[in-house]
């Protein structure tokens, strides 16, 4: 009789301390990361960050430059505009108008550079960085990686299970 209760009690016992030991394993195998914080922590991103920064004060500057040859040149036609002919009027109105479309034109490809020069430098080590969460992943045995900055899961062992299937079947969809 003791011998069939201690029997059922360790029946009863151990699976409780597998359960913890399996809950344990599967919150150790879950883990985050704030690619954010990561992303600006990298050497990199601060030089990428200030080569963007001259771009941009350079384009600021031409900007200022084009800008001002503007406010000169429309100045002046308002105050001597009564005083012109007309074909010298209607010649300063195109050149402001030209130099208008010319500070829009100015602007555009200036902030397409911009944006294309942010791609080529940050892109990269955006990509160092994936790499890095894949390979962190894989070394540690995780299950999978949550990024915090961007609610998403930035890495899913290779081994995961795609329960997709599952799912539609459960739903009802083929």
């Amino acid at each position: 009789m003791m011998k069939k209760i201690i029997l059922i009690s360790t029946l009863i016992i151990l699976p409780l301390f597998f359960a913890k030991d399996l809950a344990a394993q599967t919150a150790q195998q879950i883990a985050f990361i704030n690619s954010n914080e990561l992303l600006e922590a990298m050497p990199e991103k601060v030089k990428a960050s200030n080569q963007l920064i001259d771009l941009n004060n350079k384009y600021k500057e031409e900007m200022k430059v084009m800008q001002n040859d503007y406010n000169k040149k429309y100045s002046d036609f308002i105050s001597y505009q009564t005083s012109m002919a007309e074909n010298i009027r209607l010649r300063r109105m195109q050149e402001l108008y030209e130099l208008e479309r010319q500070i829009n034109d100015f602007m555009k490809v200036a902030q397409e550079d911009i944006q294309n020069q942010e791609k080529a430098l940050i892109e990269p080590l955006r990509q160092r960085l994936k790499d890095a969460i894949y390979q962190v992943g894989i070394e540690n045995g995780f299950v999978c990686i949550y990024d915090l900055a961007n609610p998403s899961i930035a890495f899913v062992t290779p081994d995961a299970t795609n329960a997709t299937l599952l799912v539609k079947q459960k739903l009802g969809i083929r």
